[in-house]
């Protein structure tokens, strides 16, 4: 049985979370098939091989694309169902969000971190949708500008660190990785002034991590922007102008999103952010460490849906 919005196509990262995708996948696969929902897999094999694949389904004329693993693998499947300049590669676009990974924050945002039998029967077989902002980024590597489309979160500075120092640890440390890779990136930070240019603000600000999000949780479950809505066409921009150990000490806090109010924390909505400290800080985007600042962050109007 078809569903309305077509063959679903699954496109699974077997490395996320530790394989978590792929072990999740024949659960998944007879639940589909229980509730009739045609559906096809996708597996990727290399880096950004989850953009190629989301880009030439929705070129060919898939509408329902799926992505089975964490945010990064959200990330590469944004990123190839949007064209450089922002629109949709195919038409009347639905992105499902099953969360098989280490991260999975932005399906906690949408209220999508369930388990895959509730999932499929409560989420994917219905038509419910919501309109989706996605955030763009340029940033600079190796001296020349580039861009990327985010999902969720992008952060520059402490979280970029993080994300450096994640990726050098063994996944299957889980939590603790991520852990571990806080308190690394405590002497990595290059705390300076920053001047941050907002849509009504254009503040200099002593800046050891800036945060700009389109949802609100981050590193596995921080809930960091409890004020962000990832359908109001703002971010919810915080920066952190503590000391270089303010975002890992105030890490309890962070995972209940009682962090704020904080003096050392400034806080704005905005559709835009950008700033180009003296020294190059790090900039990442859904997990994905991209380059450094100067960068500028925008929200994007697209057509794209995300399947609720």
């Amino acid at each position: 049985m078809a569903h309305p919005f077509g063959t679903l196509h699954l496109i699974v990262n077997p490395r996320a979370g530790n394989a978590a995708a792929r072990k999740a996948l024949p659960e998944l696969r007879t639940l589909l098939q229980a509730e009739g929902i045609d559906h096809e897999v996708h597996h990727t094999d290399r880096r950004h091989h989850a953009a190629d694949l989301a880009g030439e389904l929705a070129a060919g004329g898939a509408r329902y694309i799926g992505a089975v693993g964490g945010d990064g693998t959200v990330h590469e499947v944004v990123n190839g169902l949007l064209a450089p300049d922002g629109t949709a590669v195919g038409e009347d676009l639905v992105l499902a969000v099953i969360s098989a990974g280490s991260g999975g924050d932005l399906a906690r945002t949408y209220g999508l971190d369930r388990p895959v039998d509730r999932l499929v029967r409560r989420h994917l077989s219905t038509t419910d949708t919501l309109a989706m902002d996605v955030g763009r980024v340029t940033f600079h590597r190796d001296g020349v500008e580039q861009q990327a489309f985010f999902a969720n979160i992008a952060e520059v500075g402490w979280g970029a660190e993080v994300v450096r120092k994640a990726e050098r640890l063994p996944r299957a440390t889980g939590r603790l990785r991520y852990l571990l890779a806080a308190y690394a990136a405590i002497r990595s930070v290059n705390r300076q002034d920053a001047r941050l240019v907002l849509d009504r603000a254009d503040v200099t600000v002593p800046l050891v991590e800036l945060v700009v999000a389109n949802g609100q949780f981050f590193g596995g479950g921080m809930k960091v922007a409890p004020r962000a809505l990832p359908d109001d066409g703002l971010f919810n921009v915080l920066a952190f102008t503590g000391g270089r150990s303010q975002v890992f000490t105030l890490t309890p806090k962070l995972y209940q999103g009682e962090h704020l109010p904080n003096p050392q924390i400034a806080e704005w909505q905005s559709a835009t952010v950008e700033l180009a400290p003296d020294d190059p800080m790090a900039v990442e985007a859904d997990g994905e460490l991209l380059g450094t600042t100067p960068a500028r962050f925008s929200i994007v109007p697209t057509p794209l849906r995300i399947k609720v």
